[in-house]
This record gives C-alpha cells, structure tokens and sequence, in this order.
C-alpha cells in the first residue's frame, strides 16, 4: 500500500461538504459525531477519507483509521501532525481520551496514562509525571486534622447553595479543601469563578480554595464519542473522576471525608453521587451528602441563576447569592457577563 500516495488535507468547519465526509467516516469507524472541533486534521485517498483526528483545546479527540490502512504508522502522522498545530498555538499540554485497546497506540507515541476505567476509557496526557508534578504543587497546601474534608464545585456562579455546603463542611472538618473546577467551559470563565468562590469563603478559617487544573472532569468536557450508550457515558465519567480524586488528590491532601450537595433534580449529579458512595469508601473516604439549601420551595442552584440572568432579572438574583456575587454582577466586568448569557 503506497502511504506516500495518501494526500493531506486540514478539514474547515465551515466545509461542509468536507465535514459530512469525516463525520460519515467517523460514523463508519464506530464512533458518535457529538460536538465542533477546533481543528481537524485528515489524510484521503482520491476522495475516500483513509484516517483522521482532531484538536478541542487541550484534548486529542476522534483520532481514527480506516482498518485497511491500520499498522502503517498513519495514526503516529496523524497525532504527531495534531501535536504540531497545538504547539505552534501555544498549547504544550495534551491529553487523550481513549477506549483502553489504543492505550498503546498512544504510549508509543510519548504520552502517559493518568487513569482508567478498565474496557471503558483511559486518560493520557503528554507530560510524564505531569499529574504528579501538580499533586506535589497542591501538597503544599496539606495541613494536618482529624477530620480532613473536601468539595468539588464549579460555582457557575457562586451562590447561597454553594455557600450553605462549604460552611456545613468547615463547621464539620478541621480542614477543607475546595476544588474549583478549572475547565473553561461555563459562562462564568475560570477566573472568575475562583475568584467569586475565595471572596464567598474569605470568612472561613479552615477552608483552602484549590483550582483543579486539568485533571478533575467536567461532564461538559467529558469525550464519550467512543461509547455507544448514555448511562455508559454518565457512569464511565463518574468513575474516572472519582478514581482520579481518589488515586491522586487524596493522599496527596489527607482528605478522609468528600461533601456532596443533594441533587434531587439533575439524573447526571445524582448518577454522580451515588456512584461516589459506592466507590470511595473503598479508599477510606466517607461521603456526606447535604440536603440542598432553599429559598421559598425551590432549591438554590447557579442554573436559576443564571436563567433570571438571562431574563434580565438581576435584581431577583440578590435573594440566590452572597453579596460579594451580587456585587460583581453588578459591577461593569460583571454586566459584560451577563450580556454574554442573555
């Protein structure tokens, strides 16, 4: 088979004529078209698409080979050619979500897995020791206690209900540690939800506020491209998140106990928190699940929030958030936010 014969080609989303051909590829390989890339990267033969991948961010995602042209070195251009366009854009640390039966395939290829769900999917990043290397960064912040507690938020934004958990928590603990998830995909960036959640929790003594980098999974970042069923999708990224807080952020913290509010409302969470009760007692970690604060008979949550936001009723938040929230909604960088969710 002539590989030099096999002609490259970057796939632009708005090709669409292009775009139907690698989405029916993908479909043919197995995998699901679920969400826009970034970049795409393809070689073809004439006009049949041979092999595949793509760039979202930081992640490595739909990296494909048509069976004939499998063991040739095709899926090695592919990601080396992945690899190059997220260097010259700045991003030097990748990752790979994958069903485990590539896990060599990428391993060859320079990357070191941080965790698995045996048959389901392995995370690889690019970085060898990259996860540890954090876990001695956040070690730093270990501080002895008996009782040594930790919660996962994305505060999208900050409000009472969030407030309500972490105080229970640190009222509870000689220590707790909170996590603010760092993926970027919300509409409160990053740094502001950080931000919000430290200025929210300055008064607790106890209380460290953590960013997880890369390594703690939002479900909107989860790739579940290469499984066929939801709950498989749900229960796999609960699992992987879970053994990656367990295996990593445990010991490196002394954490014993992880707080969970109640969700009564959203399948996703609540698969979540039942698949964290099963899971971590196994390492020594109880979870407390904490009935979700109210504000009449409706619990408090940021998607009400953010569903008054969007129907410009600021004022109605006042009742939902702390006041340093409110506050900032209502300052200019804040009202540029808000105009983004409307």
């Amino acid at each position: 088979m002539e590989f030099l014969n096999l002609r490259e080609c970057i796939i632009e989303n708005n090709d669409i004529i292009q775009r139907r051909l690698i989405n029916k590829f993908l479909v043919d390989q197995g995998l699901k078209v679920e969400d826009n890339v970034e970049y795409t990267f393809a070689l073809l033969n004439e006009e049949s698409v041979v092999a595949t991948g793509s760039l979202d961010g930081k992640v490595i995602k739909y990296v494909a080979v048509d069976e004939s042209y499998q063991g040739i070195g095709i899926a090695n251009k592919i990601v080396s050619n992945l690899i190059n366009e997220a260097h010259r854009k700045g991003t030097q640390h990748l990752f790979v979500y994958t069903n485990p039966k590539n896990l060599n395939i990428f391993l060859d290829l320079g990357f070191y897995e941080i965790a698995q769900v045996p048959g389901m999917v392995v995370l690889l990043e690019n970085q060898n020791r990259g996860i540890d290397n954090f876990m001695k960064e956040i070690s730093s912040s270990r501080k002895d206690g008996l009782k040594i507690s930790a919660i996962v938020v994305n505060c999208n934004p900050f409000t009472l209900g969030h407030q309500y958990l972490i105080e229970k928590a640190a009222e509870e603990s000689d220590i707790l540690h909170i996590f603010v998830v760092s993926e970027d995909k919300s509409d409160f960036p990053t740094e502001i939800r950080l931000r919000l959640v430290k200025e929210g929790t300055k008064h607790l003594e106890n209380v460290v506020v953590h960013q997880t980098k890369n390594y703690l999974i939002s479900s909107a970042t989860f790739p579940s491209y290469f499984m066929k069923r939801y709950d498989d999708i749900v229960k796999t990224h609960a699992l992987l998140d879970i053994e990656i807080f367990a295996r990593y952020f445990v010991p490196a913290l002394g954490i014993n106990h992880r707080y969970v509010g109640e969700e009564p409302f959203c399948q996703l969470t609540s698969t979540y928190n039942d698949t964290m009760k099963i899971v971590l007692p196994k390492y020594g970690i109880k979870v407390v699940e904490v009935p979700r604060m109210k504000e009449g008979t409706e619990v408090i949550s940021a998607s009400r929030v953010r569903k008054l936001l969007r129907e410009g009723k600021l004022i109605d938040t006042k009742k939902l958030l702390p006041i340093t929230t409110y506050q900032f909604l209502t300052s200019q960088e804040g009202q540029k936010i808000i105009e983004k969710i409307k």
